[in-house]
Protein backbone atom coordinates (compact mmCIF):
# COMPACT_ATOMS: atom_id res chain seq x y z
CA UNK A 1 0.00 0.00 0.00
CA UNK A 2 0.97 3.65 -1.03
CA UNK A 3 -0.07 6.32 0.97
CA UNK A 4 0.15 9.83 -0.61
CA UNK A 5 1.49 12.73 1.64
CA UNK A 6 1.70 15.95 -0.43
CA UNK A 7 3.02 15.70 -4.13
CA UNK A 8 6.62 15.59 -2.35
CA UNK A 9 6.53 12.87 -0.74
CA UNK A 10 4.86 8.99 -0.75
CA UNK A 11 4.97 6.60 2.05
CA UNK A 12 5.74 3.33 0.70
CA UNK A 13 4.79 0.96 3.20
CA UNK A 14 6.05 -2.76 3.45
CA UNK A 15 5.29 -5.86 5.76
CA UNK A 16 8.32 -7.57 7.67
CA UNK A 17 8.82 -9.74 10.66
CA UNK A 18 10.98 -8.01 13.11
CA UNK A 19 12.01 -8.14 16.70
CA UNK A 20 8.30 -7.38 17.79
CA UNK A 21 7.03 -9.54 15.02
CA UNK A 22 5.46 -8.55 11.96
CA UNK A 23 4.92 -4.88 11.39
CA UNK A 24 5.01 -2.71 8.67
CA UNK A 25 7.91 -0.23 7.49
CA UNK A 26 7.38 3.00 6.25
CA UNK A 27 9.77 4.00 3.07
CA UNK A 28 9.82 7.73 1.90
CA UNK A 29 9.64 8.28 -1.88
CA UNK A 30 10.53 12.23 -1.95
CA UNK A 31 9.23 13.43 -5.99
CA UNK A 32 11.38 16.04 -7.98
CA UNK A 33 10.81 16.67 -11.12
CA UNK A 34 14.56 17.61 -12.10
CA UNK A 35 16.26 14.90 -10.87
CA UNK A 36 13.68 12.01 -10.25
CA UNK A 37 12.31 10.19 -7.30
CA UNK A 38 14.18 9.77 -4.83
CA UNK A 39 14.08 6.87 -1.94
CA UNK A 40 14.82 7.15 1.62
CA UNK A 41 16.00 3.87 3.01
CA UNK A 42 15.73 0.04 1.62
CA UNK A 43 13.79 -2.56 3.81
CA UNK A 44 15.38 -5.86 4.19
CA UNK A 45 17.13 -7.92 2.57
CA UNK A 46 14.65 -10.00 0.01
CA UNK A 47 12.22 -6.92 -0.70
CA UNK A 48 13.27 -5.80 -3.73
CA UNK A 49 10.32 -7.08 -4.95
CA UNK A 50 7.65 -5.39 -2.94
CA UNK A 51 9.56 -2.19 -3.77
CA UNK A 52 9.38 -2.42 -7.18
CA UNK A 53 5.68 -3.01 -6.62
CA UNK A 54 5.18 -0.12 -3.97
CA UNK A 55 6.81 2.04 -6.79
CA UNK A 56 4.62 0.78 -9.69
CA UNK A 57 1.51 1.51 -7.61
CA UNK A 58 2.81 5.16 -7.89
CA UNK A 59 3.89 5.09 -11.56
CA UNK A 60 7.44 4.95 -10.67
CA UNK A 61 9.80 2.18 -12.17
CA UNK A 62 12.41 1.10 -10.27
CA UNK A 63 14.88 2.40 -13.25
CA UNK A 64 13.76 6.17 -12.79
CA UNK A 65 15.29 6.40 -9.14
CA UNK A 66 18.34 8.34 -9.09
CA UNK A 67 19.19 8.80 -5.57
CA UNK A 68 18.72 6.80 -2.08
CA UNK A 69 19.15 8.63 0.91
CA UNK A 70 20.12 6.58 3.65
CA UNK A 71 18.88 7.14 7.60
CA UNK A 72 21.61 4.68 8.65
CA UNK A 73 22.58 1.34 8.11
CA UNK A 74 20.74 -1.07 10.30
CA UNK A 75 19.40 -4.31 8.30
CA UNK A 76 16.16 -3.09 8.28
CA UNK A 77 17.17 -0.34 6.30
CA UNK A 78 19.84 -1.05 3.98
CA UNK A 79 18.77 -5.03 3.54
CA UNK A 80 17.36 -4.54 -0.09
CA UNK A 81 20.29 -1.43 -0.59
CA UNK A 82 22.38 -3.85 -3.23
CA UNK A 83 19.67 -5.15 -4.71
CA UNK A 84 17.77 -1.66 -4.94
CA UNK A 85 21.13 -0.05 -6.60
CA UNK A 86 21.85 -3.16 -9.11
CA UNK A 87 18.41 -3.04 -10.67
CA UNK A 88 18.23 1.38 -11.00
CA UNK A 89 21.71 2.59 -10.44
CA UNK A 90 20.98 4.89 -8.22
CA UNK A 91 23.58 6.75 -6.39
CA UNK A 92 23.66 6.25 -2.36
CA UNK A 93 24.11 9.16 -0.17
CA UNK A 94 24.84 8.81 3.57
CA UNK A 95 26.51 10.51 6.17
CA UNK A 96 29.77 10.06 6.64
CA UNK A 97 29.57 8.11 9.95
CA UNK A 98 27.57 5.28 8.37
CA UNK A 99 29.80 5.16 4.81
CA UNK A 100 32.36 1.70 6.56
CA UNK A 101 29.34 0.32 7.46
CA UNK A 102 27.38 0.58 3.98
CA UNK A 103 30.26 0.14 1.78
CA UNK A 104 33.52 -1.29 3.90
CA UNK A 105 32.36 -4.19 4.99
CA UNK A 106 31.92 -3.64 8.51
CA UNK A 107 29.19 -5.07 11.04
CA UNK A 108 26.96 -3.77 12.07
CA UNK A 109 27.52 -2.03 15.55
CA UNK A 110 24.32 -3.12 16.85
CA UNK A 111 24.21 -6.46 15.79
CA UNK A 112 25.03 -9.70 17.53
CA UNK A 113 28.97 -11.42 16.15
CA UNK A 114 28.00 -14.44 14.16
CA UNK A 115 29.29 -16.94 16.68
CA UNK A 116 26.44 -15.58 19.26
CA UNK A 117 23.31 -15.38 17.15
CA UNK A 118 21.81 -18.60 18.50
CA UNK A 119 22.53 -17.01 22.28
CA UNK A 120 20.72 -13.71 20.68
CA UNK A 121 17.43 -15.78 19.48
CA UNK A 122 16.80 -17.81 22.65
CA UNK A 123 15.04 -14.70 24.27
CA UNK A 124 12.85 -14.47 21.38
CA UNK A 125 9.62 -16.30 20.31
CA UNK A 126 10.24 -19.21 18.00
CA UNK A 127 8.22 -18.24 15.88
CA UNK A 128 10.12 -15.10 15.06
CA UNK A 129 13.44 -16.86 15.08
CA UNK A 130 13.89 -17.65 11.55
CA UNK A 131 13.55 -14.08 10.15
CA UNK A 132 15.39 -12.56 12.75
CA UNK A 133 18.45 -15.48 12.01
CA UNK A 134 18.55 -14.09 8.60
CA UNK A 135 18.52 -10.13 9.37
CA UNK A 136 21.62 -11.34 12.29
CA UNK A 137 23.70 -13.65 9.50
CA UNK A 138 23.03 -11.00 6.96
CA UNK A 139 26.52 -9.87 5.37
CA UNK A 140 25.56 -6.64 3.92
CA UNK A 141 27.40 -6.77 0.11
CA UNK A 142 29.34 -3.54 -0.15
CA UNK A 143 27.84 -0.84 -1.81
CA UNK A 144 30.03 2.65 -2.56
CA UNK A 145 28.29 5.84 -1.03
CA UNK A 146 28.93 8.38 -3.66
CA UNK A 147 27.71 11.19 -1.42
CA UNK A 148 28.44 11.89 2.03
CA UNK A 149 26.16 14.26 3.69
CA UNK A 150 27.11 16.88 5.82
CA UNK A 151 24.48 17.96 8.59
CA UNK A 152 22.09 20.94 8.09
CA UNK A 153 23.07 20.84 4.65
CA UNK A 154 20.52 21.47 2.35
CA UNK A 155 20.24 19.46 -0.49
CA UNK A 156 18.76 20.61 -3.97
CA UNK A 157 15.52 18.33 -3.94
CA UNK A 158 11.60 19.08 -3.79
CA UNK A 159 12.26 22.96 -2.82
CA UNK A 160 14.78 22.00 -0.38
CA UNK A 161 15.93 18.54 1.78
CA UNK A 162 17.70 19.98 5.29
CA UNK A 163 20.30 16.85 6.45
CA UNK A 164 19.67 16.80 10.18
CA UNK A 165 22.54 14.36 11.77
CA UNK A 166 20.60 12.99 14.74
CA UNK A 167 22.70 10.32 16.45
CA UNK A 168 21.62 7.89 19.29
CA UNK A 169 20.46 5.04 17.49
CA UNK A 170 23.34 4.96 15.22
CA UNK A 171 26.97 6.73 15.42
CA UNK A 172 25.83 8.45 12.25
CA UNK A 173 21.60 8.28 12.07
CA UNK A 174 20.34 11.15 9.65
CA UNK A 175 16.72 12.70 9.70
CA UNK A 176 15.88 14.38 6.54
CA UNK A 177 13.18 17.64 6.62
CA UNK A 178 11.18 18.85 3.38
CA UNK A 179 11.24 22.58 4.03
CA UNK A 180 8.45 23.30 1.36
CA UNK A 181 6.13 21.38 3.02
CA UNK A 182 7.99 21.06 6.48
CA UNK A 183 7.55 17.00 6.97
CA UNK A 184 10.52 15.59 8.74
CA UNK A 185 11.73 11.95 7.80
CA UNK A 186 12.57 10.91 11.13
CA UNK A 187 14.02 7.09 10.24
CA UNK A 188 14.41 5.70 13.56
CA UNK A 189 15.16 8.90 15.55
CA UNK A 190 10.83 8.85 16.47
CA UNK A 191 8.59 5.82 16.42
CA UNK A 192 5.16 6.40 16.32
CA UNK A 193 1.67 4.38 17.04
CA UNK A 194 -1.38 5.27 15.10
CA UNK A 195 -0.59 8.84 14.93
CA UNK A 196 0.85 8.74 18.11
CA UNK A 197 4.44 10.07 18.47
CA UNK A 198 6.85 8.53 20.64
CA UNK A 199 10.76 7.81 21.30
CA UNK A 200 13.38 5.88 20.02
CA UNK A 201 12.97 2.63 20.89
CA UNK A 202 15.46 2.22 23.63
CA UNK A 203 16.06 -1.52 23.50
CA UNK A 204 17.72 -0.67 19.93
CA UNK A 205 19.47 2.50 20.67
CA UNK A 206 22.33 2.41 22.09
CA UNK A 207 23.12 5.78 22.94
CA UNK A 208 19.95 7.04 24.49
CA UNK A 209 21.48 10.42 26.03
CA UNK A 210 22.57 11.68 22.36
CA UNK A 211 18.72 10.34 20.93
CA UNK A 212 17.20 12.57 23.69
CA UNK A 213 19.75 15.26 22.62
CA UNK A 214 18.42 14.63 18.94
CA UNK A 215 15.12 14.79 19.32
CA UNK A 216 14.97 17.72 21.18
CA UNK A 217 17.09 19.54 18.16
CA UNK A 218 14.07 18.04 15.70
CA UNK A 219 11.77 19.85 17.95
CA UNK A 220 13.40 23.08 17.33
CA UNK A 221 12.34 22.41 13.46
CA UNK A 222 8.51 22.83 14.13
CA UNK A 223 7.36 20.37 11.58
CA UNK A 224 3.81 20.28 9.73
CA UNK A 225 4.07 15.97 10.10
CA UNK A 226 6.49 13.31 10.48
CA UNK A 227 7.13 10.43 8.81
CA UNK A 228 8.54 7.79 10.98
CA UNK A 229 9.92 4.73 9.66
CA UNK A 230 8.23 2.77 11.96
CA UNK A 231 4.79 3.74 12.92
CA UNK A 232 3.79 5.68 9.98
CA UNK A 233 2.56 9.03 9.35
CA UNK A 234 1.93 11.50 12.59
CA UNK A 235 -0.21 14.61 11.53
CA UNK A 236 -2.44 15.59 14.17
CA UNK A 237 -0.94 17.80 17.19
CA UNK A 238 2.82 17.43 15.64
CA UNK A 239 4.47 19.95 17.79
CA UNK A 240 3.00 19.16 20.99
CA UNK A 241 3.97 15.89 20.69
CA UNK A 242 7.15 16.54 19.62
CA UNK A 243 7.82 19.13 22.64
CA UNK A 244 6.11 16.29 24.97
CA UNK A 245 8.39 13.58 23.89
CA UNK A 246 11.45 15.76 23.20
CA UNK A 247 10.74 16.61 27.34
CA UNK A 248 9.81 13.29 28.39
CA UNK A 249 13.40 12.03 26.87
CA UNK A 250 15.05 15.34 28.28
CA UNK A 251 13.91 14.52 31.73
CA UNK A 252 15.11 10.63 32.03
CA UNK A 253 18.33 11.07 30.16
CA UNK A 254 19.63 14.43 30.02
CA UNK A 255 18.53 15.95 33.78
CA UNK A 256 21.36 14.17 35.42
Amino acid sequence: MTVNITTDLVDLTLDVTLMLGPEVLHLALIFDPLHGPVLVDTGTPGQLTAITQALSDVNVNISDLRTILITHHDNDHIGALPDVVKASGAAVWAAPQEVAFIQDGVRGHKLPPLDRVDMALQNMPEPMRPAMRAMFTYVQPPIPVARHLQDDEVLDIAGGVRVISTPGHTVGHTSFFLERSRILISGDALMADKGRLLGPWDRATPDMKSAAESVGRLATLEPAAILCYHGGLVSEDVGNQLRRVAQDLANQYLSV
